[in-house]
């Protein structure tokens, strides 16, 4: 990517939003498998393309009842390098996975029999309904990354990886062609290579490809891309 000029009469760059995205892995079958999506062409942002499930963190993420922890290590991972770092501020970033999971895909990640969670918010109603504790221990973090300042709509973007037997119920007609993703397919990760990806899409990938070898419960350093200057780094936290 060029550098950004440095003339005064440009504006600045846009301050990146807290967002999360989750990578559901089946790994039922001889060929481990990830859930994919293809956004819809009308979208300002990254239109048509195949991505992973997410979105940008809403205030309910901090509040909403959960079963379950973060492990430490995903805990400490997600609040290196970050202003105000506090338990909540992590907590709320794995609960954006689940629901952007939700919200996009009308899958449901979490524990059931354990009756109704609590919330008075329209973005986690769904879990409520279906007797869904969302579950943040079930997620591993395996990479951040932040939309380049050029951009006009930026993210601060943590990724997760849960596996699909953490699927707790399904609801049909959340995907389509009016919907935010209009479709979504299970591909192995020679298909997902494929698709049409933009860069950082692709780059997750692999590295979840990486994590898959080095075992998704270990501690081990996590990748960070940003773009500074016009250069793209990796980044270990």
């Amino acid at each position: 990517m060029s550098e950004i000029p440095s003339s005064p009469s440009k504006p600045r760059p846009v301050h990146p939003r807290d967002a999360a995205s989750l990578i559901l892995l089946d790994r039922t079958g001889k060929t481990p498998r990830v859930l994919m999506g293809r956004r819809h062409a009308g979208h300002a942002f990254m239109p048509g393309v195949m991505v992973f499930p997410g979105g940008r963190v809403e205030p309910a993420d901090r509040s909403m009842s959960a079963y379950g922890t973060l492990a430490a290590h995903t805990e400490r991972g997600l609040l290196t390098r970050v202003v105000s770092p506090s338990p909540a501020k992590a907590r709320a970033l794995a609960l954006c996975a689940i629901r952007e999971t939700f919200e996009e895909t009308g899958i449901l990640l979490g524990e059931t029999g354990l009756g109704a969670p609590t919330t008075s918010s329209e973005h986690w109603r769904a879990f409520a309904e279906h007797e869904v504790f969302p579950s943040p221990e079930s997620l591993h973090f395996v990479a951040r990354a932040i939309t380049p300042p050029a951009m006009k709509r930026r993210f601060d973007t943590r990724f997760f990886v849960a596996d699909a037997n953490s699927i707790a119920h399904r609801t049909e007609g959340v995907v389509g062609p009016d919907s935010e993703l209009i479709e979504t397919k299970w591909l192995s990760f020679d298909e997902a290579r494929a698709e049409d990806l933009v860069w950082i899409t692709r780059t997750i990938l692999e590295e979840v490809a990486k994590r898959l070898e080095i075992g998704l419960e270990k501690d081990v350093p996590v990748p960070f891309y940003r773009e500074q200057r016009g250069v793209r780094s990796r980044e270990e936290i």
